[in-house]
């Protein structure tokens, strides 16, 4: 079992995926009212090795020699990855070893601003960054970020990064697919979507991907967009780039789809009701796994979610929380 990568996993966009820990839980830049993850410890800005580049590459070369490569390594954490200040050496330990396999990350996007965050990203394939906002009261509102970032500096590190890459002449693939997550009562009044729109005007991304809530946030009593919603926008924005993150898709088709791990988890609940913290101690894989079999789970109606005095908790869907 390693430490810092988990899967590989089914992913809505990036096939097979091997996730990479760039950082531990909850070391970010944003604390997200929508934040599957939960509640951020260590809202922060400042770069640090939080994962140190010696524990990531022996789990990588390890895995190299015992394992089948992933379509995709993905560069992601429980918090923001680009806070680790060996971002750029990791990347470029993956392209010397397997350079024929893509390299993804997903960030907030909020250290974009910084231009040698932007060259060490140069070597990543795909940056899957996220805006959700394009005022500074929204901002406030949805992602409440750390103090001191403006809605301007956010937006203008993400459009550098986007024209950075426009420039490379090389031959490696680079694309950005901006995501919005969308949240009813938080970004969805006609100014701050006329707003967002002229964002992605100016970013120019490759694609824009409209996310919403699949399980609880980090704030109580959130509600996710309904497709219809999510189809309203599309249609008001007539962006042909933009499109929408189905929820729980069909991951059993993907061949990383573990049943054993699935028969961990439905074992496990039928004990007891747990969050989804208790399903990551007690069958040991970590958070970011968890949730992809939890998405799977729920759409096959196996398991239900409901509140409880501890949070969110997950159980059988004949089984109910006491």
């Amino acid at each position: 079992m390693y430490k810092h990568l988990f899967g590989p996993v089914p992913s809505r966009r990036l096939g097979m995926s091997l996730g990479i820990d760039l950082v531990p839980s909850k070391v970010c830049s944003l604390d997200c009212v929508y934040c599957e993850v939960g509640k951020t410890n260590t809202l922060t800005s400042n770069m640090d090795e939080y994962i140190t580049e010696k524990e990531i590459c022996k789990e990588l070369e390890d895995y190299f020699q015992h394992q089948p490569d992933p379509d995709t390594f993905t560069l992601t954490g429980s918090g923001e990855p680009t806070l680790n200040n060996k971002l750029e050496v990791i990347i470029a330990f993956l392209r010397k070893h397997r350079p024929n396999v893509n390299i993804a990350i997903l960030t907030n996007g909020t250290q974009l601003f910084d231009p040698k965050i932007r060259k060490s990203l140069l070597g990543v394939n795909l940056v899957l960054p996220s805006l959700d906002a394009a005022s500074d009261t929204t901002l406030i509102k949805i992602n409440r970020p750390i103090k001191g970032l403006s809605i301007e500096t956010y937006i203008e590190g993400i459009a550098a990064f986007r024209a950075l890459q426009l420039q490379q002449t090389d031959a490696i693939k680079r694309e950005m697919w901006l995501e919005i997550f969308i949240l009813p009562h938080y970004n969805t009044d006609k100014t701050e979507l006329d707003r967002l729109k002229k964002a992605i005007l100016y970013i120019n991304p490759t694609s824009v991907q409209l996310n919403t809530l699949d399980r609880p946030g980090s704030v109580k009593n959130l509600v996710g967009a309904t497709r219809a919603e999510l189809m309203e926008i599309k249609d008001y924005w007539n962006l042909d780039k933009v499109e929408i993150i189905s929820a729980n898709p069909d991951r059993k088709k993907i061949k990383a789809y573990h049943q054993n791990t699935e028969k961990s988890i439905l074992e496990t609940l039928a004990r007891r009701p747990c969050t989804l913290k208790d399903l990551t101690t007690f069958i040991g894989n970590p958070i970011n796994e968890i949730h992809k079999y939890l998405d799977v789970m729920e759409q096959d109606q196996l398991i239900i979610s409901v509140k409880g005095e501890r949070g969110t908790f997950y159980q059988l869907k004949t089984k109910v929380v006491e």
